[in-house]
């Protein structure tokens, strides 16, 4: 590491364990209050930062990528993905960006098995039924929900997140379907017994529980859409821990009211951190499981990310290529 420490901002409050290396080995600006940047105030930060560390809540556009001074090397996003950067402007600048990636996907997995537990066993509801005092007793044929074990499960996705879910939903005893850009490996999916689908068209037809697990492009905008949510089967869970943007909200409220599809687990929205009044409701309810973004969020998950992006600095400015730098795309 040079003798003169590299100049890096941070755009919101981290882990205090990552905070504190980050001041011991680069000159270091913290966000204190955690209040999230404004477009200004992201503009200042590349202009005079030799490192910005923005996280999935900045939006790193190319109009603010072109304001960046002399100095901005790197962007070093605290997450698994870079769909909040325009990595192509960053590139066309110089400025390299890096993810953290592979950190977040056991974390991730956990919370899609636990959603699609919750909206199949109404465990929002049962919660509800305690909190408000109307608990009268066991009966035989109340709060009735529908098994998991022996369903079909579709996964759009068959990426590292993907592939962790599918290891957990085989052990709960569900079928393994997969709609992906390519067939993964055949020795994965003879351990998973998985069934591939070229058309997600067809694999939303068949299947009883659909989990997107895809990140969000412009060619995933809206990948679930009102007339892809027309072929679920009435009795069809949707699951989404990946981004909010890649399911057409509108349309799947729509569905879930005219009940052409059965219940939902959210834990992102395509308007965050804003929540549909109308899924708000649908969650009361009960047709949905609704979270306020929180699939990454464990003590673990959050150190090994700061981890990450701490050595990915360190690299960078140590005068060598950092392992997860993000390619641009090719045209």
């Amino acid at each position: 590491m040079p003798n003169k420490k590299p100049k890096v901002i941070v755009t919101r409050k981290l882990p205090q364990e990552v905070e504190t290396r980050m001041c011991e080995l680069f000159n270091t600006q913290l966000n204190a209050d955690d209040t999230p940047f404004s477009r200004a105030q992201l503009i200042e930060a590349i202009k005079t930062a030799d490192c910005l560390v923005p996280t999935v809540t900045d939006k790193i556009d190319r109009s603010v990528i072109s304001q960046a001074g002399e100095r901005l090397k790197l962007i070093a996003n605290f997450g698994n993905g870079v769909d909040n950067i325009d990595v192509d402007a960053a590139s066309e600048k110089g400025i390299t960006v890096t993810n953290t990636p592979n950190v977040l996907t056991e974390d991730t997995a956990d919370m899609t098995m636990g959603l699609m537990i919750a909206v199949s066993r109404r465990l929002n509801e049962g919660v509800d039924v305690l909190k408000d005092g109307s608990f009268k007793g066991w009966s035989p044929t109340w709060m009735l929900g529908h098994r998991i074990w022996g369903k079909r499960l579709g996964i759009i996705g068959m990426g590292r997140i993907g592939t962790a879910v599918a290891r957990r939903a085989k052990a709960f005893g569900l079928s393994i379907h997969y709609h992906n850009r390519h067939k993964v490996s055949e020795k994965t999916e003879q351990e998973l017994d998985a069934t591939y689908w070229d058309s997600l068209d067809q694999m939303m037809a068949h299947t009883d529980i659909i989990s997107v697990n895809c990140p969000h492009t412009p060619a995933t905008f809206h990948l679930v859409s009102a007339r892809r949510l027309a072929l679920a089967k009435p009795n069809a869970v949707i699951i989404n821990t990946a981004r909010g943007e890649i399911i057409d909200q509108e349309a799947l409220v729509k569905a879930l009211k005219d009940e052409k599809i059965a219940g939902a687990g959210l834990d992102v929205f395509e308007h965050e951190p804003a929540v549909s009044p109308e899924l708000l409701a649908l969650s009361n309810q009960g047709k949905v499981v609704i979270l306020p973004h929180m699939g990454s969020a464990t003590i673990e998950g959050r150190l090994e990310m700061g981890d990450r992006v701490i050595i990915n600095i360190h690299t960078m400015f140590d005068g060598h290529r950092p392992r997860d730098r993000v390619l641009p795309r090719i045209s």
